[in-house]
């Protein structure tokens, strides 16, 4: 039986949380563990907001077009969290803005997430049957083995710029 949607988000979302809180107990000196935990971070991100802004994003937006408001408010967060991330990706440890950029961006991801899963997802899972979110989680989990794992892959900056746009 395939993975309901809501199911994997969060979980994914889990995974992201543990990512933040192993970055914030870090330490200021080590670089180098800092370094690899954004990496980490930098590719969950990275497939994350593919899935969603793919798959769960533009289905939610035609089978519920009460939520169309929702939707292009997670593209903008999204939009904000791929730039922070692409400007991270470009940078060392070591670097002057490097942590501070880091906790824009885990501020700005928790943020999201909760919304997603206090408001938005008992909206989605109330509006679609499900067989329905059964059927996303499996796209989901089909096109995340072609899902970008860093920002600087083809497309993976410019789909959600598109996608916001236009």
């Amino acid at each position: 039986m395939p993975t309901d949607a809501i199911v994997l988000l969060k979980d994914e979302h889990k995974q992201i949380r543990k990512s933040f809180r192993d970055f914030e107990k870090a330490g200021d000196a080590a670089y180098a563990a800092k370094g690899r935990i954004v990496d980490r971070i930098i590719e969950q991100l990275t497939v994350h907001t593919y899935l969603e802004n793919e798959i769960m994003y533009p289905q939610v937006r035609d089978l519920l077009p009460d939520l169309e408001d929702d939707v292009l408010e997670s593209y903008e967060e999204h939009h904000v969290a791929d730039v922070l991330v692409l400007e991270l990706s470009g940078m060392k440890p070591q670097d002057e803005r490097f942590t501070a950029k880091t906790t824009v961006l885990i501020e700005n991801v928790e943020h999201h997430m909760a919304e997603e899963e206090q408001e938005w997802f008992p909206k989605v899972r109330e509006g679609l049957g499900r067989k329905q979110l059964q059927d996303l989680g499996a796209q989901m989990e089909a096109a995340r083995t072609k899902a970008p794992r860093r920002p600087s892959q083809p497309g993976a900056v410019k789909k959600v710029v598109k996608a916001v746009t236009g």
